[in-house]
């Protein structure tokens, strides 16, 4: 599959809106701090995926504004972490009565993501087959199915659900980044997902350029500022009262 034009030497550059410049990490940076998280500082693996989807479930809510409880939300899901918090974004608009549809693109789902998805079959929502989303009418559409660790174009259900989606007219709203882009560099290997606003976890990924990812949003997973250091990276909690920010992008 060939590869979108490499922005690698035009990296956008990421603020508050008060102007307070936040870290960009590539996926190994992003990986590393996970890994220090889980096995050194805290928060577990299960905590992180829980501060991602709830952070998800609220941004969502706000996108749909006051007609919420009206809201039918289909969430695509991959068998990662990404996919985890989708399926814990999923639990938690469920919980609050807005008609939820979970459609995972694979059965074989990561330890912790399966822990969810048992967690979610315990709600209102629904799972449906990838067959019968052109059958599930949507308000949103939640695309995370692919995180950071994308290293080539996706294939399978995951390229036939990114097509679905870009071609639903629904608007979307993506966990971490857009499936289906590097996000070293934000090239895209093959078809990738064209959401209408991102919300990012913990830091800004180097490759996330606003033309790809809409509007840009930075949810607080609970890492300590003392895992970031221990990572190489300079960090201040730039998130203040909120556990989601929106971010300016230049």
């Amino acid at each position: 599959m060939q590869r979108n034009a490499d922005r690698s030497n035009d990296l956008p550059r990421f603020f508050t809106e008060s102007g307070v410049e936040i870290p960009s990490v590539t996926a190994d940076q992003m990986r590393e701090i996970d890994r220090i998280a889980m096995e050194e500082t805290g928060p577990n693996l299960f905590q992180m995926m829980e501060n991602a989807g709830r952070s998800l479930a609220l941004m969502a809510l706000d996108f749909l504004g006051r007609e919420w409880r009206k809201a039918r939300i289909t969430v695509l899901a991959g068998g990662g972490g990404n996919g985890g918090g989708g399926i814990c974004a999923a639990r938690h608009l469920a919980n609050r009565g807005i008609a939820v549809s979970l459609c995972l693109a694979t059965e074989r789902l990561g330890e912790v993501p399966a822990q969810q998805q048992g967690i979610f079959q315990s709600t209102r929502g629904k799972e449906i087959d990838p067959d019968h989303l052109n059958r599930t009418p949507a308000d949103l559409i939640v695309d995370a199915l692919i995180g950071y660790g994308l290293t080539d174009a996706p294939r399978g259900t995951a390229v036939a659900l990114i097509g679905w989606a870009n071609g639903s007219g629904t608007p979307i709203l993506s966990l971490d980044l857009p499936s289906g882009l590097d996000a070293a560099t934000g090239v895209a290997y093959g078809e990738a997902i064209r959401p209408q606003a991102t919300l990012t976890l913990a830091l800004p990924k180097r490759g996330l350029h606003p033309d790809r990812t809409g509007p840009l949003f930075l949810a607080d997973l609970g890492i300590p500022e003392e895992t970031y250091h221990r990572a190489g990276v300079a960090y201040t909690p730039p998130f203040g009262n909120r556990f989601y920010i929106p971010l300016v992008v230049r």
